[in-house]
């Protein structure tokens, strides 16, 4: 059973891959900031979900010879009701890490699967997924700059990451830990076996 992943996310490449799938990474182009403002206002779980469903039926519009499962995965993480995204900038990067430290955010994930096989049924199906991150409080500013110069933090929502550098400064993960990076793998699962696929048919 082959999947495609409607992302260029490394993060949800290694992910799958360490759960034994071996998917074809598709990009799906969409306009994300625009999306989300012409969809009004959103909470984080709806955000996510938004932009899961339009990535992975973006890459079904544009690969009408797909045959297998069609994934589409966004993540937001929020702290005192706010979304922070991906900062792009070291300055931000680093304003954000100041805030967050000692505290608790959430990570929502979203997760939208389509049935695109050649004799399957089209259907879809969603999913959201929250883990709460906690951040240890003795981070120096010092790590701060080191971390942030290193740019790993810049390109992913929240500023931080728990697969890579930005795990040594993680002190709890509430849920599940690969919610944080981008895809709930047992959320996936869920969905797969919703479609009537047995998950070890994606191995």
């Amino acid at each position: 059973m082959r999947l495609y992943l409607a992302s260029t996310s490394p993060a949800r490449l290694a992910t799958l891959r360490a759960a034994g799938i071996e998917p074809i990474a598709l990009a799906p182009g969409v306009d994300e900031e625009a999306a989300v403002a012409s969809a009004g206002p959103l909470r984080p779980p709806e955000m996510v979900q938004l932009l899961a469903r339009l990535k992975a039926e973006a890459v079904v519009a544009q690969h009408p010879d797909l045959n297998g499962l069609v994934f589409g995965g966004d993540s937001a993480f929020e702290i005192d009701g706010v979304v922070y995204g991906k900062p792009h900038e070291p300055a931000v990067a680093r304003a954000r890490w100041l805030a967050q430290r000692g505290r608790s955010g959430r990570l929502h994930s979203g997760h939208w699967l389509i049935d695109a096989r050649v004799d399957g049924t089209g259907r879809a199906v969603g999913q959201a997924a929250v883990a709460t991150v906690t951040f240890a409080s003795d981070i120096t500013e010092a790590e701060i700059d080191a971390y942030v110069a290193t740019t790993e933090p810049l390109e992913v929502a929240g500023a931080f990451t728990i697969d890579a550098k930005g795990a040594a400064f993680i002190a709890s993960i509430d849920g599940d830990p690969s919610t944080v990076i981008g895809i709930s793998i047992p959320t996936l699962r869920n969905l797969v076996r919703q479609l009537a696929i047995e998950w070890p048919d994606l191995w």
